[in-house]
C-alpha cells in the first residue's frame, strides 16, 4: 500500500531533497511502506532511498535518529484497525446511544499497542503480522483474559478466538516482551480458570513481563447482554489469594511477582493495599494495578519533606467513589501538618453510568455538578477533580460539558490535578 505525503517539514532532510507535497511513498530502500511502523522502522538508516512512484529521491540524514519530515493525513497512515470481537465483558457495548462518536470506536490495533501502549486480543491478526511484529521487535500489550481455548471463545464470541492464542508462544520464542490482562469475570474465568491461565502465562515468562487482573465492570446498560454477576468481598478475596499465590512463587524463583492484582480487587476484597515498593516497575499502572500504593506512599513522604504552618486552606476535592477514601485518607494527614486546612472529599456517584461504576475517570459533567450543587458557597477556594474526568488534551467530560461550563454552575474554579503525588499535594496546598 502506498501512502499519500500530506506535506514536508520545511528545512528538513526530505525538504532539502526536493520531496513535495502529494507525491506517493511507495517503498524506503526497497522496503513496501504500508503503515507507521514499516515508516519508522525503515527509516532508521543514514541514508534513504524513497521510491516516489515515478522518481526515486535520495535522504541524507545527519543521524540515525533524524525525522526525514513527512507528514501524513493520519497517525498511522491509513485506519486503525477495530475489535473484531463481542466480548461478553466490553464497556463499549455497555454504553448508552447518543454519545460522542468515537467513544464507539472498539480498538484492537497491535500498532498502537507498541506506539501508545493499547491491549490487543489478537484476533484480527495473521501469521504475517505476527511475523512482523518479531523482525521489528515491538514488545505488545496482550488481552488475553483465559488460556482456554473454548472458554475465549465464548469470552469474546469469536470463534478465532482459541486459535490466536499459539501467537503467544510464537512472539515469546522470537523474543517479544508482552505485558497480559485478564478481565476478570466472575463465574466465567476466575478460580480453576484463573489458575489455569497463570500457569500457561508464567510459563512464557520473562517474555510474558507482567500479569493483570482487573475486574469486569458493568454499566446500567446491560440490556441484551450475557449475565455476570460483579465481583464481591468473597470473590475478589479468593482471585487476590489465587493471584498472591503464583506472585509469590514468581517472587522467591525470580525476584519480581509478575502478577497482580488490580487495585478494585484490594479494595472490593476489603484487604490492605500493599506498599509501592510491591509493584516493581509498575508496568501495570494504568491498567489500575499500584496507582493507589503510588499516590499514597508518594504523597507521604512529599508531604513528611514539608513544614507545617499555619496557612488558610479551604478547597473541595472531588473523586469517583473507588478513590475517594484515599482522598479522606491523604486530606487528613494534609489536616495534621496544616491545622488552618478544610478540605472536604466528596466522593461522586455515577449515576450517568449507574452507581455499579466507581472510577473517576468515567465521571459526567453533570453527575460532578449536581452533587456539588449542595455545597454551593462552601466548596472553598476551588475544586480539585482527577485529570482523567477530562478528554485527553480538552477541557471537556464525557457528556460534554465544558470545565467553564460546570465552573459556572459551581461558581468556583475546578482545577484538575494528574496522576502524581507531588503534583497533588501541590494542588492543595497553593494558595
Amino acid at each position: 500500500m502506498a501512502v499519500t505525503i500530506q506535506s514536508v517539514v520545511p528545512k528538513s532532510p526530505a525538504a532539502r531533497a526536493g520531496v513535495k507535497a502529494g507525491e506517493v511513498l511507495e517503498a524506503i530502500n526497497g522496503h513496501p511502506i504500508n503503515d507507521a511502523l514499516d515508516y519508522g522502522f525503515y527509516c532508521y538508516e543514514r541514508t534513504l532511498t524513497l521510491d516516489l512512484g515515478n522518481r526515486k529521491v535520495k535522504v541524507r540524514k545527519r543521524d540515525d535518529y533524524d525525522d526525514i519530515g513527512l507528514n501524513f493525513e493520519t497517525y498511522l497512515m491509513d485506519k486503525k484497525h477495530s475489535c473484531r470481537n463481542k466480548c461478553v465483558f466490553c464497556f463499549i457495548d455497555q454504553l448508552p446511544p447518543g454519545m460522542r462518536e468515537t467513544l464507539y470506536f472498539k480498538d484492537d490495533d497491535s500498532r498502537l499497542s507498541f506506539l501508545q501502549g493499547s491491549y490487543i486480543t489478537l484476533t484480527n491478526m495473521t501469521d504475517s503480522d505476527i511475523e512482523r511484529i518479531i523482525r521489528m521487535k515491538l514488545n505488545v500489550n496482550v488481552s488475553v483474559h483465559t488460556t482456554n481455548p473454548a472458554l475465549r471463545e465464548k469470552m469474546l464470541c469469536n470463534r478465532f478466538a482459541g486459535d490466536v492464542l499459539r501467537y503467544l508462544k510464537q512472539m515469546a520464542d522470537g523474543g517479544i516482551v508482552m505485558n497480559c490482562q485478564i478481565v476478570l469475570c466472575r463465574g466465567w474465568n476466575d478460580g480453576e480458570e484463573l489458575r489455569r491461565t497463570l500457569t500457561d502465562l508464567l510459563a512464557l515468562y520473562p517474555a510474558v513481563q507482567s500479569i493483570a487482573a482487573v475486574p469486569f465492570g458493568a454499566t446500567k446498560f446491560r440490556e441484551g447482554l450475557p449475565e455476570i454477576m460483579l465481583h464481591d468481598k468473597q470473590s475478589a478475596g479468593e482471585a487476590v489469594d489465587i493471584i498472591e499465590s503464583f506472585g509469590k512463587k514468581m517472587l522467591a524463583e525470580f525476584g519480581e511477582r509478575v502478577v497482580y492484582p488490580a487495585d478494585e480487587l484490594f479494595i472490593t476484597a476489603e484487604r490492605e493495599l500493599p506498599p509501592s515498593g510491591y509493584y516493581g516497575a509498575f508496568d501495570q499502572y494504568e491498567n489500575g494495578v499500584g496507582m493507589w500504593s503510588y499516590m499514597r506512599d508518594g504523597f507521604t513522604e512529599a508531604l513528611a519533606d514539608m513544614d507545617g504552618d499555619e496557612r488558610e486552606i479551604k478547597l473541595t476535592i472531588a473523586t469517583g467513589k473507588l478513590a475517594a477514601p484515599l482522598m479522606e485518607q491523604l486530606a487528613g494527614k494534609v489536616r495534621e501538618k496544616f491545622p488552618g486546612a478544610e478540605i472536604r472529599v466528596v466522593a461522586i456517584k455515577n449515576r450517568f453510568f449507574g452507581e455499579t461504576v466507581t472510577v473517576a475517570g468515567l465521571t459526567t459533567g453533570r453527575d460532578l455538578t449536581e452533587q456539588l450543587l449542595p455545597y454551593k458557597g462552601q466548596l472553598g477556594s476551588r475544586v480539585l477533580i482527577p485529570g482523567a474526568m477530562l478528554k485527553a488534551d480538552e477541557d471537556i467530560f464525557l457528556d460534554d460539558m465544558t470545565l467553564g461550563q460546570a465552573e459556572e454552575l459551581l461558581g468556583v474554579p475546578i482545577v484538575p490535578n494528574g496522576s502524581e503525588p507531588e503534583e497533588l499535594l501541590e494542588c492543595i496546598l497553593q494558595s
